[in-house]
């Protein structure tokens, strides 16, 4: 068997099997397969599509490329979240403290940026001294300590994975269903939790801009982790502009924060609750959504949620005065208020634009080196359906270098529509599978 036949099989149009799944992941994770191949594959699979048997047998084969992490000596029905990623989207940093605060197991391993979005580790080293490299022992001793930890991929949890996450980035191959829904499925399979919810999004800031994708990218994702033996259920949530108000690592986690407060913003707030019920329909901690809710609702009120949060920052590396005192992180050097250029209407922000706007100035990932801005991104004044005056507050941009800033300035404007009608509401909630 050769990787140059299974490639020109893919770009052919062929169906791979089992067996040949399983010879590339094997190989490619051992070195044996080189990226620049690798790559050509990953194209090949984006541009011809994979079936859903292929895509059944590519998620196995990365979850058993290396360790699967057993969590059977921790009590109770451990949960994870994923979510598909989004502009914006800060939801472990909120949902994860909150639903642990409800008496849920909370075992989450995360990842980083990939293409326009943000990852949740990145964003938790917002956070001086915050450790997401954690060994397989600490990591189940503190989700039994405290009841919550997330850490980044292990070298030995789905290391196919990782090496292909990475890959990906850098490629133009990360908007592809078979793809997304293997390298989510894989690492949740390994990562040990009996129960998985998902976060699908759909929307201009999505990796499946159309609903139906995004359906049956959801579908695709509960039937493999249903068939594994999991408790699965999916959100498929809005992202056809930014979540929340607050687009960068160090900005979301301050955000993050006030939402435990209880004084996030309403469709970031409205997005933790639904997926935080369902944390816990599926952890058997409550009977009925508007149960789980008062539950949720209640972590917030008592302040027990953030005090999770610091808990598990605390227990990582961090200091949980950082948590009560946000304002403490670091700050870029450059606030720049970038204002309406007409009154009217926000009436459509494209929401992918700006996640590059960020990447522009520092605050993603163009290479696979590329060290993170962790305080650079934008703070929206205005969301979709508001009013703003002619040189009224769009957004406020965090940047650290002048040229980049009038760069991602000009970009971020030609990514707000501003008009004379206000736009149809559209649901953050989509629908819950």
């Amino acid at each position: 068997m050769r990787m140059y036949d299974l490639i020109l099989k893919k770009r052919n149009g062929g169906e791979l099997t089992k067996p040949e799944i399983d010879y590339m992941i094997r190989n490619y994770t051992d070195g044996k397969i080189p990226d620049y191949q690798m790559a050509a594959m990953m194209m090949a699979i984006y541009f011809r599509g994979m079936n859903e048997r292929e895509t059944a047998d590519l998620t196995l084969a990365m979850a058993d490329s290396g360790d699967r992490l057993d969590l059977s000596d921790i009590p109770g029905i451990k949960v994870d979240k994923h979510s598909t990623g989004g502009v914006g989207d800060k939801t472990s940093m909120a949902l994860g403290p909150m639903t642990a605060a409800c008496g849920l197991p909370v075992a989450k391993m995360s990842g980083r940026g990939l293409g326009h979005t943000g990852g949740t580790i990145d964003k938790l080293e917002s956070f001086p001294g915050f450790r997401t490299e954690l060994s397989e022992e600490q990591f189940r001793r503190q989700v039994r300590d405290i009841g919550i930890a997330i850490m980044g991929q292990t070298a030995d949890l789905a290391p196919a994975d990782k090496k292909l996450y990475a890959l990906r980035d850098v490629t133009g191959t990360v908007d592809n269903m078979s793809l997304i829904a293997s390298s989510i499925m894989s690492k949740k399979l390994a990562a040990g939790a009996d129960a998985i919810v998902l976060d699908v999004k759909t929307g201009s800031g999505a990796f499946m801009k159309e609903e139906a994708d995004s359906r049956a990218l959801a579908e695709a994702m509960v039937d493999i982790g249903r068939k594994t033996g999991r408790k699965m259920a999916a959100v498929i949530s809005d992202m056809d502009q930014p979540l929340g108000r607050a687009v960068g690592n160090a900005l979301e986690v301050r955000e993050a924060i006030d939402t435990l407060r209880g004084q996030g913003p309403r469709d970031f707030t409205e997005l933790c609750l639904t997926l935080g019920s369902q944390m816990l329909l599926c952890g058997e901690r409550a009977k009925t959504p508007e149960e789980a809710r008062e539950l949720l609702q209640e972590a917030i009120r008592s302040g027990r949620a953030l005090e999770k949060l610091a808990d598990m920052v605390e227990a990582q590396g961090g200091s949980r005065e950082d948590v009560y005192h946000p304002e403490n992180l670091a700050n870029a050097s450059l606030q720049i208020r970038i204002t309406a250029p007409d009154s009217g209407y926000i009436r459509h922000i494209a929401c992918d634009e700006i996640g590059m706007c960020s990447l522009m100035l520092g605050g993603g990932r163009e290479k696979k080196e590329d060290v993170i801005d962790l305080t650079v991104g934008f703070e929206l004044c205005r969301k979709v359906g508001e009013y703003v005056e002619k040189g009224g507050c769009l957004a406020v941009m965090h940047a650290n270098d002048p040229d980049r800033a009038a760069a991602a300035r000009e970009r971020f404007l030609n990514a707000v529509e501003i008009g004379a009608e206000k736009p149809a509401e559209r649901p953050l909630i989509v629908d819950i599978r």
